[in-house]
C-alpha cells in the first residue's frame, strides 16, 4: 500500500545577519543554512496495516507524513501511495487518503456537524447510498448523535475529535494519517477514540499511520512500530520484538518481616552480574529489586529472599514501553 525508498527533505533558510549593517547585507548577499530533516529513510506498509511511527520533537515524522499526503515533496527518493506518487497527482491522492491532526480540524468553525459532513460529500464525490450507509456506521462506532446539530466551535474536545475522525472516513479513504489523535483527552474519550479506530481498521481494512507521543496509544493500536531519530530510521519492527529485546529488566517489590536480610551480592558473585544486571534496595521498609530476566530468573531470586526471611506480600512489574523508547532516544541501548 505504501511504499517510501531512500527519500531524503533537505530545507534551507537565509542566515540572518545581526544587527542593521547585517540586516541591509543580507538583502544583498544572501548566506544560506541547509538542515536535513529526513535522511535516507525506506520502509513500507502493507494494506491494512496500523503501523506507529514514533520519535523525539525534530525526529523528522511530520515532514515524512507531509511528504506521504503530497504536502512537501522529496529532494530525492520515491514515495508511492496504493500506486501513486502524492507530490505529483495531489488530487487523486487526496481521494485516497484521510487525514486527522490533533492540533487542527478540518470542519467548518460556524457550521453545525451535520453541515459539515455534507459538504465533505459533495467535495469527495461520495452517491447518497454511500453516503448514508457510511454514517450510519460512524455515527455508531463514534457515537455522533447527540451533537450532529452542534455548531463545531462549540464542541468539546472529544466532540471534535470524534467529529474530525468522521469527516476523515466520509469518502472511505484506503489509508489514515493520525497525527496526535488522542492529544488533551480524557481517559474514557481516549479509550473511546482508540477502540472507533479498531473498528474502522476492521470494518474497512483502512491502512493506519499513526504519529504520537502518547505510547499507551501506541501499545492499544499498533503490532508495528517505525522509531525514527535525526531523520533516520532506528527500529523497524513488532512492539514484542522491542519489549523482548529491551525489556529484559524486571522489579520485584517485596514485603517482607526482615527487608535488610537479602543482599544482592551473594547472587551476584554466583552468576556472575553486574550491579545493573541485579540490584536491590530498601524504600519505606519494602525490598525493591531489578533484575535481568535474560541473566537471571525470578525465582531464582525470590528462593534466595526466603532463605533469608518470610515474605508477607509480593508485586512484579515489566519495564515499560515508556522507558524502553526513552533509552532509545538517549541512545542508551545498541539498535544494532
Amino acid at each position: 500500500m505504501i511504499e517510501v525508498r531512500d527519500i531524503i527533505k533537505d530545507f534551507s533558510s537565509v542566515k540572518r545577519q545581526p544587527g542593521l549593517m547585517g540586516s541591509i547585507k543580507t538583502l544583498f548577499s544572501r548566506e544560506y543554512t541547509h538542515k536535513r530533516a529526513v535522511d535516507h529513510m525506506s520502509f513500507s506498509v502493507d494494506r491494512g496495516e496500523v503501523v506507529g511511527y514514533i520519535g523525539p520533537n525534530g525526529a523528522g515524522k511530520s515532514t515524512t507524513i507531509k511528504m506521504m499526503t503530497g504536502i512537501l515533496v522529496p529532494t530525492s527518493g520515491n514515495i508511492q501511495v496504493d500506486g501513486i506518487t502524492p507530490y505529483e497527482q495531489r488530487q487523486k491522492n487526496a481521494m485516497n487518503i484521510g487525514v486527522v491532526f490533533g492540533q487542527r480540524t478540518q470542519l467548518w468553525w460556524d457550521l453545525p456537524v451535520r453541515e459539515t459532513f455534507s459538504i465533505l460529500k459533495e467535495i469527495y464525490n461520495v452517491n447518497d447510498a454511500d453516503y448514508k450507509k457510511r454514517m450510519s456506521f460512524l455515527g455508531e462506532v463514534l457515537e455522533l448523535e447527540p451533537f450532529l446539530a452542534t455548531p463545531v466551535r462549540s464542541l468539546s474536545l472529544g466532540q471534535r475529535m470524534r467529529a474530525d475522525l468522521a469527516a476523515a472516513m466520509i469518502h472511505n479513504p484506503k489509508v489514515l494519517y493520525l497525527d496526535e489523535p488522542t492529544i488533551g483527552l480524557d481517559v474514557v474519550v481516549k479509550e473511546n477514540v482508540r477502540q472507533a479506530i479498531k473498528q474502522l481498521n476492521a470494518e474497512f481494512n483502512t491502512t493506519v499511520i499513526l504519529t504520537t507521543h502518547d505510547l499507551s496509544d501506541i501499545e492499544e493500536l499498533c503490532k508495528r512500530i517505525i522509531i525514527i531519530d535525526n531523520g533516520r530510521k532506528v527500529y523497524d519492527g513488532t512492539l514484542a520484538e522491542i519489549k523482548s529485546r529491551f525489556g529484559t529488566m524486571r522489579r520485584l517489590e517485596l514485603k517482607v518481616k526482615n527487608p535488610y536480610a537479602f543482599k544482592a551480592e551473594p547472587l551476584r558473585a554466583k552468576y556472575g552480574l553486574s550491579g545493573d544486571e541485579l540490584s536491590c534496595e530498601v524504600v519505606d521498609g519494602q525490598l525493591n529489586i531489578e533484575l535481568d530476566r535474560n541473566r537471571i530468573g525470578i525465582q531464582e531470586v525470590i528462593n534466595e529472599v526466603l532463605a533469608k526471611t518470610e515474605l508477607v506480600d509480593m508485586s512484579l512489574f515489566e519495564t515499560k514501553i515508556e522507558e524502553i523508547i526513552k533509552k532509545i532516544y538517549r541512545n542508551e541501548v545498541n539498535m544494532e
